[in-house]
């Protein structure tokens, strides 16, 4: 079996539910584009923040550490992930999401959505 490689989707395997219970979390080292709206979800935002120039947030939520990029054009920001690529939501002892019952919906629906649906970067620990 081809150790799976985030960058090269043709070692990724085709997700089964049961997966995830032994998983290492690999995807959550991919980036996470998220809304202001998935924002608040995530309690990284309040409803207010909502009247706030999308820039001036994005700036804020860099200095903070919260996202690495804002796209201007789709309005969408990328989550920051740490040094070594993970997302800094996941559990550095257990590999397990810290938000999971408020994570995002590109989390929430992967592997459904993704760079390659139905597939993920599956890694047992």
């Amino acid at each position: 079996m081809v150790a799976p490689n985030l960058d090269d989707i043709s070692t990724w395997s085709l997700f089964h539910r049961r997966m995830c219970r032994d998983c290492q979390g690999l995807c959550c080292r991919l980036p996470a584009e998220v809304t202001v709206a998935d924002l608040i979800a995530m309690e990284l935002l309040s409803d207010f923040d909502r009247q706030e120039p999308a820039r001036a947030l994005a700036k804020r939520l860099k200095k903070q550490g919260i996202i690495d990029h804002f796209h201007e054009k789709s309005g969408k920001f990328t989550l920051a992930r740490r040094a070594n690529g993970d997302c800094r939501f996941l559990g550095e002892e257990n590999r397990r999401c810290a938000i999971y019952d408020k994570r995002p919906p590109v989390c929430r629906n992967h592997p459904r959505i993704g760079p390659k649906p139905g597939f993920c970067p599956h890694a047992s620990k």
